[in-house]
């Protein structure tokens, strides 16, 4: 069997001015030439052929290639395994690279696809990255944070709007809730306290209430939380820990 110059670039990919420029440099020189003095390939050009594209993806210039590839002393089983080595490696780059771009997609920072001015507009003079790093650190391996930067990656400046316009709501329904002096394990708080959960578990990542719980603890023995949450109310931090606790002992008894 032998084969036209455009048959062999259909086959190869390639163009049929690569094949013409690999003749003139007798990088691969066709087998044959037809009558009319057309090129024709046989299937040994065409191992040939692989052998050059394989080393062209790996990059090797040209010189080179030729160099390996008449060396009178090589053994074509040598190539395929000195091939498999460099695309085996090649393959382990890449794919360190790709876990580094996905590392980078999955930390993609809470409202990172806003503009300087939305982030002000949403958050004020608050920073929503500040505590990213540490975010990460604490809870980087986990489903949930996974969950969350896949989800907050998306959100709009409206989604944020809505995110905090229902979080100030809530805060002061519950600031309202204390004033009445409503018991962190009474009807009032724990519905409040569910309504937090299911604000996470809508905007977030699915809070279970060994999580809410754990929240909880936090929100008074973090000092940054606790003065977030007492700002809203002095004493709300303990109260909503004491009403989470409440709440996730009924619905887990």
């Amino acid at each position: 069997m032998n084969y036209s110059v455009g048959q062999v670039a259909g086959f190869a990919g390639v163009t049929v001015r690569t094949l013409h420029h690999y003749d003139d440099i007798g990088l691969l020189v066709p087998s044959e030439r037809s009558h009319a003095g057309h090129r024709r390939y046989s299937d040994t050009d065409l191992d040939r052929l692989q052998q050059i594209l394989f080393y062209r993806q790996l990059g090797f210039p040209l010189d080179e290639v030729a160099a390996l590839l008449d060396d009178p002393d090589a053994d074509p089983r040598a190539h395929l395994r000195r091939q498999h080595e460099l695309l085996t490696a090649r393959i382990e780059k890449l794919r360190k690279m790709a876990a580094a771009v996905e590392h980078a997609m999955e930390a993609h920072k809470m409202g990172l696809n806003l503009t300087p001015e939305e982030k002000f507009e949403v958050f004020g003079g608050k920073d929503p990255e500040q505590y990213a790093e540490e975010v990460e650190e604490r809870w980087g391996g986990t489903d949930e944070y996974a969950e969350s930067q896949r989800r907050t990656a998306r959100y709009t400046k409206e989604d944020w709007k809505r995110i905090q316009a229902e979080a100030a709501d809530w805060g002061e329904r519950y600031g309202a809730l204390m004033s009445a002096q409503e018991p962190p394990a009474g009807e009032a708080a724990m519905a409040l306290a569910e309504e937090h959960r299911q604000h996470i578990c809508t905007w977030f990542y699915e809070c279970s209430y060994d999580i809410h719980r754990c929240l909880g603890e936090m929100y008074v023995s973090d000092e940054r939380f606790k003065a977030f949450y007492d700002a809203m109310r002095p004493g709300l931090a303990e109260h909503l820990r004491d009403a989470i606790a409440a709440n996730a002992a009924r619905h887990t008894s």
